[in-house]
């Protein structure tokens, strides 16, 4: 439960940087992802899910 509750706090910090540090280049990529169809949304996501996978992995072989 403890991992749980770290990564959500992690993905919390990442997202309210990002919104802090360039909320105008967010909107640009946003705009960009609505342009992109459905299939390379859904590869953006499937790419993002392994990426995530592999540091998580990562992470752990490292002893965290």
């Amino acid at each position: 439960m403890i991992w749980v509750l770290l990564a959500i706090g992690l993905v919390a910090v990442v997202e309210g940087l990002v919104l802090a540090l360039a909320p105008s280049r967010l909107e640009q990529v946003l705009a960009m992802m609505a342009s992109l169809s459905i299939d390379n949304r859904r590869l953006v996501g499937l790419v993002s899910v392994a990426v995530g996978a592999t540091l998580i992995a990562l992470a752990r072989w490292i002893g965290f």
